[in-house]
């Protein structure tokens, strides 16, 4: 019994670890249906993410307004209010792949081993190689890209709606 509790505690600590968590201005909530993990923050960030997903939230000056998070796999659910931190510049996702970067939008990034899709649903979103910053693209609402661990170009396309509509029941939209 007491190993079953340490793996659920570790699960748990997996997808946003405690510590990372006490030192931010987010609280945690979870939704079973869908079952989502979301985290609510202050200034009117949401991050929604699968139960199975590992999320790493980023603060680099310690201020607990995160800058960014990691995300090593699954999807996430991004909702950041329009003019929310002017002074910050905006907000990134990091994946293996890609880096997602935002002012104020909505916009789904789901992770697998070999590639980042990155969808926006409201706002715009810039979207780059995390391995060669320099291929970047911007997303206005409905629009995507797929991103590999290849250097080329990235291309920007209108998904089709059941595209859109199998990733975004994943959060109950």
């Amino acid at each position: 019994m007491k190993n079953l509790a340490r793996v659920a505690a570790a699960l748990a600590a997996s997808v946003i670890p405690d510590i990372a968590l006490a030192q931010t201005r987010c609280t945690e909530t979870t939704r079973f249906d869908p079952p989502l993990r979301i985290l609510h923050c202050t200034d009117g960030l949401s991050l929604e993410t699968e139960q199975s997903a590992t999320l790493r939230p980023i603060d680099r000056n310690g201020d607990g307004q995160l800058e960014g998070a990691e995300i090593g796999g699954r999807a996430v659910l991004v909702t950041l209010p329009p003019r929310s931190r002017p002074q910050k510049g905006g907000f990134q996702i990091l994946t293996p792949h890609a880096i997602a970067s935002v002012r104020g939008t909505v916009y789904a990034v789901d992770v697998t081993a070999t590639k980042t899709a990155v969808f926006v649903s409201r706002g715009r979103v810039v979207v780059a190689r995390r391995n060669a910053l320099g291929v970047s693209v911007t997303l206005a609402p409905g629009e995507g890209a797929d991103v590999d661990g290849d250097q080329g170009a990235l291309n920007v396309q209108r998904w089709p709606p059941e595209r859109v509509r199998g990733l975004l029941e994943r959060f109950g939209r």
